[in-house]
């Protein structure tokens, strides 16, 4: 019953909302109806013990409660974020809506619903144990997050809506034909076959066919893929999240991801139970090495930082898919990297609409003596840049540490020379885009006319308070792990096949 509540309660508040003609009713359900989610969430931690025997369709283990976490811990900072954004937009009263779109309701109502289903849809995603309903959850966040992304209603954030529908639309039909295959490798087990459920997949992974199991876990790597962001699956990121509003960027980036690289991971698991490990464990690397290349080519000179934050992820996602690949000790550090990416990458995001607010620019040329005009979000925004090149003392550092000890200790040297390197390269070309946008001085040439009207009174709560909340839960990772998120990291590897 606590699951389903989990689902349930944000698509009914995010079906209210759309029907409701009240934009400002909507804005309040927002955090309220988050906060609730955040406390069932809280709940479910209570009340766990991973399931000797897991349910067939709904239901929690080790890694369906981890990513549920995370998800709901980011949406909540976010949604006193969006409550604050969205007053300060004032669309509901500025502008309408066409004609026949979402009943003529208010765009606050219809953005706020959105943002209601993608949060049900992202929780159906983690609390599923059938790869079939993983599916149908997957491909149900991408319709809920669309609309979020066409916010401002410019031809640009059309363009960009429309290509991150297409193509992750594309991936995931993949992904589906991946699961076609999976059932076609368990043919003629039993009388029925093999179901989807991680259960019965489980119980009878060492009589699955290799053959067609591994084109399933190719079909999935790709799927999924295409929406986690690995390079050359991610060419949606970098318009998508430059035009949408910082605060779905903030979302796609910090809970998104991990919703999809939670579905990949299912697939994973089915290819280690049944002794096809290394051939997943193989690709994962491969994946990686090529997405921390690509993320390194592109940040380098990159000038719009929304779009380097956007190659920062495929930078991470990268990350992730090197400690799972390496094994071991490496998916304890993969699912820590996860959750201090999470947190500082919706800081970053939600940082950088402060300031393309105040500057009305993405260009970080254009961004200068950012700690004069915007102290808190100046500060918050080096935080969150040191945090995401793993600077000590930051979670960030610890599990990048982790997964690089995790390579020595495999023997994989040329890999960890090369992921040390591309790290380097990626800490560099960040730096030279973060520091002068905020410590060069303000010239009457390099800034806007919006900027010489920034004050640092123009910081309200809400747009500042959430972000210190995830740097310092980031710094605190750096210095000290609870057990529980200990236990749940070493309970997610032992699925894995790791340590």
């Amino acid at each position: 019953m606590l699951l389903w509540s989990l689902i349930v309660i944000p698509a009914l508040a995010g079906l209210f909302c759309l029907l409701s003609r009240s934009g400002s009713l909507s804005r309040f359900m927002l955090p309220l109806v988050s906060a609730l989610h955040f406390i069932l969430v809280v709940c479910c931690w209570m009340t766990y013990t991973c399931p000797s025997v897991p349910p067939e369709w709904i239901g929690l283990d080790d890694a369906g409660l981890l990513f549920l976490s995370v998800t709901s811990v980011t949406f909540l900072l976010t949604s006193f974020y969006a409550f604050g954004y969205i007053r300060r937009e004032g669309r509901a009263q500025t502008m309408d809506m066409e004609e026949g779109f979402f009943f003529k309701n208010s765009p606050d109502a219809v953005f706020v619903g959105c943002l209601l289903f993608f949060l049900s849809t992202m929780t159906l995603v983690t609390v599923s144990l059938h790869l079939g309903l993983v599916w149908v959850a997957v491909e149900a966040t991408t319709l809920s997050s669309t609309p979020l992304i066409y916010y401002h209603r410019h031809h640009r954030s059309l363009e960009a809506t429309w290509k991150y529908l297409l193509i992750c639309s594309v991936g995931i039909a993949l992904a589906m034909l991946g699961n076609f295959f999976v059932v076609v490798a368990g043919t003629g087990i039993g009388e029925h076959g093999v179901h989807l459920s991680l259960l019965s997949l489980s119980e009878h992974a060492d009589k699955l066919n290799p053959a067609w199991l591994k084109a399933a876990f190719v079909l999935c790597l790709v799927g999924y893929g295409t929406k986690i962001g690995f390079s050359p699956l991610h060419t949606w990121m970098p318009a998508t999240y430059s035009e949408a509003p910082s605060m779905v960027a903030a979302l796609l980036s910090g809970a998104l991801k991990a919703c999809a690289f939670l579905a990949l991971l299912r697939i994973h698991q089915v290819m280690t139970l049944a002794g096809l490990g290394a051939t997943s464990r193989s690709l994962f690397m491969v994946l990686g090495v090529v997405s921390l290349f690509t993320a390194a080519v592109f940040i380098v000179r990159q000038t719009d930082f929304k779009k380097m934050l956007a190659f920062s992820s495929v930078e991470h996602m990268g990350i992730l898919a090197l400690g799972v690949g390496v094994g071991g000790t490496g998916i304890f550090g993969s699912m820590f990297h996860m959750v201090n990416h999470s947190l500082t990458k919706t800081l970053l995001f939600l940082a950088a609409g402060n300031i393309v607010h105040s500057y009305r620019s993405r260009t970080d040329l254009d961004i200068r003596g950012l700690i004069y005009s915007l102290p808190k979000t100046a500060v918050l925004w080096i935080i969150g840049a040191l945090a995401i090149v793993g600077v000590p003392p930051f979670g960030t550092f610890l599990s990048e540490l982790t997964i690089l000890k995790s390579m020595v200790h495999a023997g994989r040297f040329g890999l960890a020379a090369v992921y040390l390197f591309l790290l380097g390269v990626i800490f560099a070309a960040i730096s030279a885009s973060v520091f002068p946008m905020v410590f060069s001085k303000r010239t009457g040439d390099s800034c806007s006319a919006a900027a010489s009207a920034v004050t640092p009174s123009e910081e309200p709560l809400w747009s500042v308070l959430p972000l210190w909340v995830m740097a310092a839960a980031v710094l605190v990772l750096g210095f000290y792990m609870p057990p529980f998120l200990s236990d749940i990291f070493h309970g997610i590897a032992v699925s894995l096949g790791g340590l």
